[in-house]
């Protein structure tokens, strides 16, 4: 089980553990930080959270802007692929494509997405992975959907010992 996915087991079901997962995860990568993300759901292929329609992500119509919605795409993205990558693998995106949909005029719930069949049979040199993302209002209207795709290659290898001490 991945570092993140332990996290969340662990503290979901906490009073307030949510939150506290939540928190953690945006000093991660700081920029996260400024949606306040609510991770509501954390399992191998699926991750949702939720973005609060507040003023520090209105936009000038007063409806969540269309970045802080593609920020809560790609860290509920992270999140899932931090909870569903093999062990022996790392990953990187490469690539988002977003069509934004509806006025996003509520808090709004952003969700990822794999099959399990995606990360089976990954590549030494390296495999694309789509994540399929969505964003929808409380009605249950989608606001933003699309893809994110990973690159993902084993992760780098230490050196064996010898090496190591030759090098020193």
């Amino acid at each position: 089980m991945s570092q993140v996915l332990s996290m969340w087991t662990k503290l979901s079901p906490l009073p307030l553990g949510a939150r506290v997962f939540s928190f953690a995860f945006s000093q991660k990568a700081p920029y996260f930080a400024t949606i306040r993300p609510r991770f509501t759901v954390l399992e191998p292929h699926r991750a949702e959270l939720v973005i609060r329609k507040r003023r520090g992500v209105h936009n000038h119509l007063g409806t969540v802007h269309a970045i802080a919605l593609c920020n809560g795409l790609e860290a509920v993205m992270g999140a899932l692929a931090e909870a569903t990558i093999p062990a022996d693998r790392r990953w990187i995106p490469q690539a988002m494509e977003v069509r934004y949909t509806a006025k996003a005029t509520t808090d709004v719930t952003c969700v990822a997405q794999t099959d399990p069949e995606q990360w089976t049979g990954l590549a030494d040199t390296g495999s694309e992975v789509a994540v399929r993302v969505h964003g929808t209002r409380e009605d249950g209207t989608v606001v933003v959907e699309g893809t994110i795709r990973l690159w993902v290659t084993p992760k780098k290898r230490p050196a064996p010992a010898a090496q190591q001490a030759r090098s020193a």
